[in-house]
């Protein structure tokens, strides 16, 4: 009997270890694809995860709704005018007919890399470039599904406590990180339990959370 109970602790603390190891962190990302402050840190500050391996203990949430309005007919209106909302509905379809994060964010950082070079109406270049079927996507859009995918977001912007004041808004285990959203790989090594993976070397976090929205820069406030 005692070695059948030592035998349940051991199985136990395995376990314990096991879900340990396995937290991962909500990084959750609100956006407009044509803020140019999002698209540079689509562009130059997110793919750090992918290439270092943090991606590994991250649960990514990408939400390209950002600063947009809901009418009362349910018509979206976008801050950077209808060619926003129809690369919003685009980039909405690829996370949903794509799910994996490393296959969409592909995608998503083709165009945004086309938007920061002002070349975003070649937007489906980015299913050559990736090596992705267009189809789905194209689907997806003509079906009015991304029209619909908006909606969802809009209600997941519009709830969010505390309200989102700009774009990107960057939120680290559900905590807004302010204009310190660049410093964003700290805050997720310092949310991590136990051993740090290597990717967490050199990233000490800055404490102070920049709440003064007088002081924030690079931002796509809403108007």
């Amino acid at each position: 009997m005692a070695s059948l109970g030592a035998l349940t602790l051991l199985l136990l603390l395995l376990l314990f270890s096991s879900s340990a190891s396995s937290r991962r962190v909500s990084l959750a990302i609100y956006y407009e694809s044509l803020c140019p402050y999002c698209s540079s840190f689509i562009v130059d500050r997110l793919p750090s995860i992918f290439n270092n391996g943090l991606i590994s203990y991250v649960d990514l949430h990408l939400v390209p709704f950002g600063n947009a309005e809901i009418g009362s007919d349910g018509s979206i209106t976008c801050q950077h005018g209808s060619d926003e909302c129809f690369l919003n509905y685009i980039e909405a379809c690829a996370i949903s007919v794509w799910p994996d994060p490393h296959v969409h964010f592909s995608f998503i950082h083709c165009v945004e890399n086309l938007v920061e070079q002002n070349l975003y109406n070649q937007w489906s270049s980015c299913f050559r470039s990736t090596g992705l079927n267009s189809q789905p996507v194209v689907d997806c859009y003509n079906k009015g599904t991304g029209s619909k995918l908006e909606l969802q977001y809009a209600a997941q912007t519009n709830a969010l406590q505390p309200p989102h004041q700009y774009v990107p808004w960057v939120l680290v285990d559900g905590q807004p990180l302010y204009s310190d959203y660049n410093n964003f790989e700290a805050y997720i090594c310092n949310a991590l339990n136990g051993e740090l993976p290597t990717a967490c070397e050199g990233h000490s976090l800055m404490t102070f959370l920049e709440t003064d929205t007088n002081r924030t820069a690079g931002v796509c406030r809403i108007h």
